[in-house]
């Protein structure tokens, strides 16, 4: 059975950091290109951070590059968000995604059917 289990999630102040990280167990965690997805109150899930099985290539939208960096380490089945420069546009419940679509050089990232989703931690940026 596959299980996907976030931490890091909590309070930051605007202009803070926060470090976010998933575990994943039951499957080969190498194989899999994975990412960070977000879903605030009342808006759609949105990829954050993608990266590539390899850990050779990343996927950032325009409003995490520059802030956040993501990356894995397979010999520990650990992937890592790290989250700066804080705003409160960035509380949101945050998802590990497991398997997720992932496009040359990281064009996109997406979820699909078969992704694996973890439970989320919940990141809330105060002003």
């Amino acid at each position: 059975q596959v299980q996907v289990v976030e931490s890091g999630g909590g309070l930051a102040q605007a202009g803070g950091s926060l470090r976010l990280s998933c575990t994943a167990s039951g499957l080969t965690f190498a194989d899999y290109n994975m990412g960070w997805f977000r879903q605030a109150p009342g808006k759609e899930r949105e990829g954050v951070s993608c990266i590539s099985w390899s850990g050779g290539s990343t996927y950032y939208p325009d409003s995490a590059k520059g802030r956040f960096t993501i990356s894995r380490d397979n010999a520990k089945k650990t992937l890592v968000l790290q989250m700066n420069s804080l705003t409160p546009e960035d509380t949101a419940m945050y998802y590990c995604a497991v398997k997720v679509q992932y496009g040359d050089g990281g064009s996109f990232c997406r979820g699909v059917l078969s992704t694996y989703w973890g439970q989320g931690t919940l990141v809330t940026v105060s002003s």
